[in-house]
C-alpha cells in the first residue's frame, strides 16, 4: 500500500513535467515530431475523419495534455491502470518522435539518444506494470469466471432441476456479478 503511494507519483512526475514542458514549447517539440508525423500524415491524412487533427503543434498539445491529466491520475492513485495505459499509449510517438538514435550520425549524440530511449522503454515496462496492478485482488476477468463457475456449480448441485435452477438462477447470478464488481 505504501509501496503504491510512493512510487506511483515518482513514476507520474517525469510524463506531469514533460507534458507541462511539450504544453509551453508545443512549436519546438512539433519541429521535433515532424519526421515522424509528416510520413504518416502523407499516407494516412485522407483516410483520417475530418475532426482529426494532422497538424504537428496541436497534435504535440493533445499529446501533453495527456502527459499532464493522466500523470496528475496516476500520481494521486485516481484510475491509476487506466491513466498508466494512457501514458504508455502517449509514451510510445513520443518515444520514435524524440529519440531516434539510429539516424544520428554524431557518436556523443546518438549514444545521448540510445540512452533516453532505453530510459523511455524502462518507463513503459513500469507503465505496463501499474496498468495491470490490481492492488493485490484478484482482476475482475478471475473474479467473472469464478463466479461462472460457482454459479455452474450451484446448478449442478440442484441435481438436474432445470425448472427449479432457473427459476432461482437469476438471483444467484446478481449475487455472483455483485461479487465481482470492485469494491
Amino acid at each position: 500500500m505504501i509501496l503504491r503511494r510512493l512510487a506511483r507519483p515518482m513514476l507520474a512526475a517525469i510524463f506531469i513535467s514533460g507534458g507541462i514542458n511539450a504544453l509551453r514549447s508545443a512549436e519546438a517539440h512539433a519541429e521535433a515530431a515532424k519526421p515522424l508525423l509528416d510520413p504518416l500524415a502523407e499516407r494516412y491524412g485522407d483516410k483520417l475523419p475530418g475532426q482529426v487533427p494532422t497538424d504537428p503543434v496541436t497534435l504535440v498539445r493533445i499529446d501533453g495534455a495527456v502527459k499532464v491529466g493522466a500523470g496528475i491520475a496516476l500520481a494521486l492513485g485516481k484510475f491509476p491502470r487506466l491513466a498508466a495505459l494512457a501514458l504508455s499509449g502517449s509514451l510510445v510517438p513520443t518515444t520514435l518522435a524524440a529519440h531516434r538514435f539510429w539516424e544520428e550520425k554524431d557518436p556523443a549524440v546518438r549514444q545521448q539518444q540510445q540512452i533516453h530511449f532505453v530510459k523511455n522503454v524502462s518507463l513503459l515496462g513500469g507503465l505496463l506494470i501499474a496498468a495491470v496492478d490490481t492492488h493485490g485482488k484478484p482482476s475482475v476477468a478471475w473474479r467473472a469466471r469464478r463466479a461462472g463457475h460457482d454459479l455452474g456449480d450451484w446448478i449442478s448441485d440442484t441435481g438436474g432441476h432445470v425448472g427449479h435452477a432457473v427459476a432461482v438462477a437469476p438471483r444467484k447470478a446478481r449475487k455472483a456479478v455483485v461479487g465481482v464488481l470492485p469494491g
